[in-house]
């Protein structure tokens, strides 16, 4: 961790920079990979699992058998946790549904808009070092309240050919099936693509190491779309004196623990407040489960301590994927803010309480990204088609309009459509 009092702007600069740990050049390896899973379909993907995940996979598949089985294994108390936090999720999203408004642009010309589900799409669930039966939920549910006829999920197995039960519970619960023991670069190829068993898709979804960012990056370029650029998970608690030391230590450590290249940073106007959490999070390392992650997380921690009027500048200049406010005048930092992923008000609205169950998407944008995109909504899992009806007295009325842009722009069959049905309009009324 690295204590910064007030500033200059290059310091500014040099200390919200993200973590920059050592990126391999993965291009060759993933066009490598997606190459032979086009050519070779699941035997590819059977290769690659045995290389990287040290599994045997006889059908790639997950079985209705093995879904009931991982429904008995799982506690009531998971299980009712899951549920819980599903229907809040449902609440939510479902709240996005837009209604169709038509709206009449000029007398016998009306407008509208609809909102259809994308027709497949891939989800990409983690289940190495965490499995994130959460995102689950977070993709799950907006793809399936979205109409999307047909929703394929891919997460790796263990050592034993087996899935996460707690990922399989929550699959089932919001209705999906077409599971798939397949992770990695692999996993976003056969979604390219498809395989013999792994249908392809249009738009894939999903969080996941560089590995995978790398391969939905390439999916990209030959015509897969994604959810948004991806990078390591971040979070920034803007705090004040009246803050909770133990309640800062412990928000920023559950960002630590994500992996060794998370980011978190607490921005104060208060420098005595640096001391207090840097202190507690000393304190809280010790319990965690994963401090080895958190430690190598936190040799990148900041703590900042600013003037008051420079709070707002510098979250903006950020753009966090995570913003926790925890001062007295919350309000006017909420009214300034322009560039988040998404903000947790008040001390006890914790990240965690957004990463489960209040109901908003965990799924968010990373490393700056926050300034140009929003996180997963229902809006990712839909495009919007525009119609529009003219009228006989409308195309009469507005025609001309049509005639005289499309003339000057040379476009003489653009001007004839519209043309030729006046004529027939004034032909019909003689």
């Amino acid at each position: 961790m690295k204590k910064i009092i007030d500033p200059g702007k290059d310091e500014l600069i040099e200390a919200l920079k993200r973590p920059a740990l050592e990126q391999k050049d993965l291009t060759k390896t993933v066009v490598d990979i997606f190459k032979d899973v086009q050519l070779n379909g699941d035997s590819a993907i059977r290769k690659y699992a045995q290389k990287f995940d040290q599994v045997k996979l006889e059908t790639l598949r997950v079985t209705e058998d093995e879904v009931e089985s991982a429904k008995q294994q799982l506690a009531h108390e998971l299980k009712s946790a899951i549920m819980r936090a599903a229907e809040n999720i449902t609440a939510f999203h479902e709240s996005q549904k837009e209604p169709i408004k038509e709206v009449e642009t000029f007398p016998g010309v009306k407008c509208w808009r609809k909102s259809v589900g994308i027709d497949k799409v891939g989800l990409y669930i983690p289940g190495g070092t965490a499995p994130l039966f959460s995102t689950v939920l977070m993709l799950g549910i907006p793809a399936k309240i979205a109409g999307c006829q047909e929703v394929v999920l891919c997460t790796p197995s263990d050592a034993n050919g087996e899935v996460h039960p707690a990922i399989l519970y929550a699959a089932d619960l919001i209705g999906i099936n077409k599971i798939f023991k397949v992770g990695g670069i692999q996993a976003i190829a056969a979604m390219t693509y498809g395989t013999e068993s792994i249908p392809s898709v249009y738009k894939v979804f999903g969080p996941g190491n560089q590995y995978v960012t790398a391969a939905k990056q390439y999916a990209q370029q030959i015509g897969v779309a994604i959810d948004m650029p991806a990078g390591p998970s971040e979070v920034m608690v803007v705090a004040d004196k009246e803050a909770n030391p133990s309640f800062i230590a412990a928000d920023l450590l559950s960002q630590a623990e994500h992996g060794a290249d998370s980011q978190v940073i607490l921005l104060t106007d208060d420098t005595d407040l640096l001391d207090k959490v840097e202190k507690e999070i000393k304190s809280q390392l010790d319990q965690l489960n994963r401090k080895a992650l958190a430690e190598q997380s936190l040799k990148y921690a900041k703590l900042i301590a600013v003037q008051q009027d420079q709070l707002v500048d510098v979250i903006n200049d950020y753009a966090p994927e995570h913003l926790i406010l925890s001062t007295r005048f919350n309000d006017k930092l909420v009214q300034g803010i322009r560039n988040a992923g998404s903000v947790f008000i008040g001390d006890y609205t914790p990240e965690s309480l957004g990463d489960y169950a209040s109901g908003t998407n965990h799924t968010l944008p990373t490393n700056g990204f926050a300034r140009m995109h929003s996180g997963v909504s229902l809006d990712s899992f839909v495009k919007k088609i525009t119609y529009q009806q003219a009228s006989k007295d409308g195309l009469t009325k507005l025609g001309p309009v049509v005639e005289t842009m499309a003339e000057a722009e040379e476009l003489t069959a653009h001007k004839n459509a519209v043309s030729l049905r006046l004529k027939a309009i004034h032909d019909e009324r003689d």
